[in-house]
């Protein structure tokens, strides 16, 4: 008995050596069929890392080859003036055959929606932001991070606070410009006392600040003297200037002047003086040199304008990033891109073109 014991247990160990080498067998085969999968996955997670890798360098405009990646942020969208900025930037960059990325805030004084659009455009690759601030000193921790990673940022329009925060500025001399509308409009007045009404832009804007102190300056009064009789911020809408005017005249029916901070608040200013009559007693004035603007002007709607020429500061703006593309050149200081007094009443002492050669240099 002893010996079949044994004899079954030679049997057994053949049959366990037997099932073991089967279920080895078995799992090489499925190891081999899971080979060429295991690889492919593999394979494919290269490629689809090369893809992000190569999406974000063909973000930054530098590689070779491809276009340089330039971007616009502005106030904001609707302004005639910023569209037209927007329109012309737009063509310098594909004369430069660069691309370019138009944002801007949601209204007049969104600094935040101009953060983030700078740093928007830093993470997509910009070579070189232009920016007209809103908020000239609200914006330039994200300036400045932009310029530490290489960007190239210059303001258009409305310088920085201080200046040197952005590598160049290309704009308006906006206390110029107030100051023609000023010293127009104090001479169309003659003896006459002056009432005024003032319509400026948005507390804490270096435009508002120094076109409404050009203005004064032109003008001849100070910022306290009795000859204004009211004053409004508009926040540069044509809606919210209307409405402003219409309550300050229920106090000040006897104004004849108002001053305006671009020619928006003057159409909503014109509405409101024509709503109440007043249209052959006051005199109204802005800045901004628009077509729309030169044919109110034409039409005796405003006194005058002061034109400027966003064209210029978009042309400008861009082949300045071009150049630094190419050459690692950059701009600096401040580049004033005119201003022209437009109207069809000149007076002595004045310089001053009439509206058929604005209407043949207007933007818009």
């Amino acid at each position: 008995m002893g010996h079949d014991r044994t004899g079954r247990e030679h049997r057994m160990d053949r049959e366990h050596r037997r099932s073991r080498e089967h279920r080895t067998s078995r799992e090489r085969t499925r190891q081999r069929r899971r080979r060429p999968g295991s690889a492919l996955l593999a394979i494919t997670a290269l490629l689809l890392g090369a893809v992000a890798c190569g999406g974000g360098q063909g973000d930054t405009g530098g590689r070779k080859g491809e276009k340089v990646t330039i971007g616009l942020v502005t106030k904001t969208e609707t302004n005639p003036f910023f569209v037209t900025m927007r329109e012309a930037a737009a063509a310098a960059a594909e004369k430069h055959d660069a691309e370019l990325i138009a944002l801007a805030g949601k209204f007049d004084g969104d600094n935040e929606g101009q953060v983030a659009a700078i740093e928007s455009l830093v993470s997509r690759g910009a070579k070189g932001i232009l920016v007209t601030p809103s908020n000239t000193t609200g914006i330039l921790d994200a300036i400045e991070e932009a310029r530490q990673q290489g960007v190239l940022v210059i303001a258009l329009d409305t310088a920085t606070d201080p200046p040197d925060a952005v590598d160049a500025t290309f704009a308006t001399d906006n206390f110029k410009a107030g100051r023609l509308q000023g010293a127009y409009l104090r001479a169309v007045l003659d003896d006459r006392e002056p009432k005024v009404i003032m319509l400026d832009g948005t507390q804490g804007s270096s435009v508002s600040r120094q076109r409404h102190d050009g203005f004064l300056k032109g003008f001849e009064i100070t910022d306290d003297s009795p000859a204004i009789v009211g004053r409004a911020d508009t926040h540069a809408d044509v809606n919210t200037a209307q409405g402003a005017l219409e309550n300050l005249l229920q106090r000040a029916s006897d104004v004849n002047t108002v001053y305006t901070i671009n020619e928006p608040v003057a159409a909503g200013a014109y509405a409101a003086v024509a709503e109440r009559g007043l249209t052959q007693q006051v005199s109204i004035g802005s800045i901004d040199g628009g077509c729309s603007g030169v044919r109110d002007v034409k039409a005796g709607k405003y006194a005058a304008t002061v034109m400027q020429f966003p064209v210029r500061m978009a042309d400008d703006g861009v082949a300045a990033v071009a150049e630094f593309a190419k050459t690692g050149k950059k701009p600096s200081g401040f580049t004033d891109t005119g201003t022209v007094l437009i109207t069809d009443k000149p007076t002595a002492g004045l310089k001053s073109e009439n509206t058929a050669w604005g209407l043949e240099q207007c933007w818009g």
